[in-house]
């Protein structure tokens, strides 16, 4: 990584959801590049393989559903006291898959999680970023979904496409402060989520794994999905001074399924 090594070192991040995918990319990159790191997610065995694997001190890490917001706040309060005032929180903590109209419907659970816990998140990590020490950032790990339509996903691309009007609104709240406020909406990026996404489209369409991958790169102009690892980089860079200005953005990277 060369030049960018100490990037970010001893700036503390805290990144939800870093138990796997994604999350863990991200927090094995901000650790590679010198952040000190409190990684939250529900599941504390996966959080603590994160942290078996990152270089640099060991992470703070707890285990907090983040549909509680007591339970955020508290563990926010925590990861400060233990690793000093934030620089930056990535909020990526989310679920995912279909829901349908009927007494299974997951509509109120997708939301729940996802837009207003992330709030919760964001909130938090807005109280207790450090004072006077240059610009800080919040970044909400948002979806392509947030972007287009999808038969069957109402609740998930409803609480991804709000999250994009979340950081808007918020981050015109707290320019003044030198805060920077954005989302990333990834497209297909090789996790379990998108793994889990292939298998009900192979399921339904009649497809062996394989083919409905085909079939959903089809509509990537690049034709591959994306590493967990290269939304990392995206999100180091957006931390970084590199990224001094960029606010209230929804940056893409879907290997051009999707061109705003």
């Amino acid at each position: 990584m060369g030049t960018l090594a100490a990037r970010h070192r001893d700036e503390h991040v805290v990144v939800t959801g870093a138990g796997t995918g994604i999350g863990r990319a991200i927090a094995l990159r901000l650790a590679a590049e010198g952040a000190r790191l409190s990684l939250l997610a529900r599941d504390a065995e996966r959080l603590a393989a994160t942290a078996d694997q990152m270089e640099g001190p060991r992470p703070f890490i707890a285990a907090c559903d983040i549909r509680d917001r007591g339970a955020v706040d508290v563990a926010f309060a925590a990861a400060v006291a233990a690793q000093g005032p934030l620089h930056a929180l990535v909020a990526n903590s989310g679920i995912g898959g279909p829901n349908e109209p009927g007494e299974a419907d997951r509509f109120d659970e997708l939301v729940a999680t996802n837009l207003v816990g992330t709030y919760s998140c964001l909130r938090a990590g807005q109280r207790h970023l450090a004072k006077g020490h240059g610009t800080r950032h919040l970044v909400a790990i948002a979806s392509i979904l947030a972007r287009i339509g999808v038969p069957g996903y109402t609740g998930y691309c409803a609480s991804k496409a709000a999250l994009l009007g979340l950081v808007r609104a918020l981050a015109a709240e707290v320019a003044a402060e030198n805060v920077q406020v954005n989302a990333v909406c990834p497209g297909w990026v090789e996790t379990d989520m998108a793994r889990e996404g292939l298998a009900g489209m192979a399921q339904g369409l009649g497809l062996s794994l394989e083919q409905a991958r085909e079939v959903a790169m089809q509509d990537v102009p690049m034709g591959r999905m994306s590493a967990p690892e290269d939304v990392a980089g995206m999100v180091a860079w957006l931390i970084s001074e590199d990224a001094r200005g960029v606010t209230g953005q929804a940056l893409d990277m879907n290997g051009g399924a999707f061109m705003a």
